[in-house]
This record gives C-alpha cells, sequence and structure tokens, in this order.
C-alpha cells in the first residue's frame, strides 16, 4: 500500500508469520493425530487441545476436519513425490538405454528413505500418517492425485528395464513394493518384537541398503 509506514509494514509483516506459525502448528498437531488414529479417530477439538487453542480458531483456517486432513497431505506429498520425480528423471538420463529394475528402484525409494529419515520427527510422523491412509478411501483418493504422475513415471521405466514382461507383472510389482514401503513407513515395531531387537522398525538406513535389491529380485522373478 502505498504511503504505509515502516512500522505499519512490519505489523502486517508480523501477523503474516504469526498466521503462518498458527497455521503450521496446527498441521503439525493433525498430522501426529492422524498418523495414530485416522481420520476417523480424530476430531478438531483433538487438535485444538493438542495445539492449545481454541476449536473456533480451527474453523477460522479449515472449513472442517476433512479439509484440514486434506491439507496435511498435501502440505509434504509435492516435496516427496518432486524429490522422487527429479530422482527418477536423473536416473533416466544416466542409464540412457540401458535402464535397470534395481537403479530405477533405488532412485524411487532411496530418496523417499532419505528424506523421512534425514527430515527428523514431523516428517516420520507424515511417513506414518501416509502408512495409515494409504489403505483407506480418503487416503487412496488423495494417493491419486499427488502420487500417480510420479509412480507411472517409475513404472515407465521399469517396462523400458523389463521389455518382455507383461504390463499386468510390472502393476503387480509395482503393488508388492507400495506394500512393503508403506509397511516400513508405518514403523508399527513389529519387526522389532519378531527378531528380538535385531532389527529396529525406524531404521530406514539399513531398509534403505536392503529394499530395493529385494524389490529387484522379485520383479525379475515375476517372468513366466
Amino acid at each position: 500500500m502505498a504511503g504505509a509506514t515502516a512500522g505499519e509494514t512490519k505489523a502486517r509483516r508480523t501477523k503474516a508469520e504469526q498466521r503462518a506459525q498458527s497455521l503450521e502448528q496446527i498441521l503439525d498437531a493433525a498430522e501426529y493425530l492422524f498418523s495414530q488414529n485416522g481420520l476417523y479417530g480424530v476430531t478438531l477439538r483433538d487438535v485444538a487441545i493438542r495445539v492449545g487453542i481454541h476449536t473456533t480458531l480451527l474453523n477460522y483456517y479449515f472449513k472442517d476436519k476433512t479439509n484440514l486432513f486434506e491439507a496435511v497431505f498435501a502440505r509434504r506429498a509435492g516435496v516427496t513425490s518432486g524429490r522422487r520425480m527429479i530422482a527418477l528423471e536423473q536416473y533416466e538420463q544416466a542409464a540412457g538405454d540401458k535402464p535397470t529394475v534395481e537403479g530405477a528402484l533405488h532412485a524411487f525409494l532411496d530418496t523417499d528413505l532419505d528424506l523421512y529419515y534425514e527430515g527428523g520427527e514431523h516428517w516420520m510422523n507424515y511417513a506414518a500418517f501416509c502408512a495409515r491412509v494409504s489403505n483407506t478411501p480418503e487416503g487412496a483418493a488423495l494417493m491419486d492425485e499427488h502420487f500417480d504422475p510420479v509412480v507411472l513415471k517409475l513404472v515407465g521405466i521399469l517396462k523400458r528395464a523389463l521389455p518382455d514382461y507383461a504390463d499386468e507383472e510390472i502393476f503387480w510389482g509395482y503393488h508388492f513394493v507400495s506394500g512393503a514401503l508403506m509397511n516400513t513407513l508405518a514403523r508399527t515395531g513389529r519387526i522389532d518384537r519378531l527378531s528380538s531387537g535385531i532389527c529396529h522398525s525406524d531404521d530406514f538406513p539399513a531398509i534403505k541398503r536392503r529394499i530395493a535389491r529385494f524389490m529387484a529380485a522379485g520383479f525379475i522373478a515375476l517372468k513366466d
């Protein structure tokens, strides 16, 4: 606005910063609660209590719980899908006309595992959130919206790596990869108990060293 004083400009900026901070706190709290209890196990009041605000403020920012749920999903989805798309494009360029299944899976999986592990608590909460909601109708719809392009990019490279395989086998292979990835992101601790502590469900570096190689062998085995 023309003629605004430095103080007015600073006040507007401070108010915008406060609003952004409030939104982040709300999204962080909702992300954690949804990761633990899913869409239907969380109320707006639960989120408000965790943040320490009144429910009316949540209604001001988000018209309802579904809107908040979608905002939580979308906030980080673009980052993870964008990073994987770049990794796949770089791998595709480097591999030329000789892509391999394991190479494509490394580009797709390693990038994501690094992001969650290195991103700290909030990214690990988002990982668990995606794992929980991916097997629900509302979560699957958001998966379709936000992740289909990067998944289809992976599938395209896999088809070139396995030119003699039927499309059916490629898609089933991806289905199994996705299931293993979601189980990993859930970090339930089951493998910790089964292995008597030899393995840990939050040890993403250990998973990263194995998962692409394991899944690549599964793809190869699908050939009749």
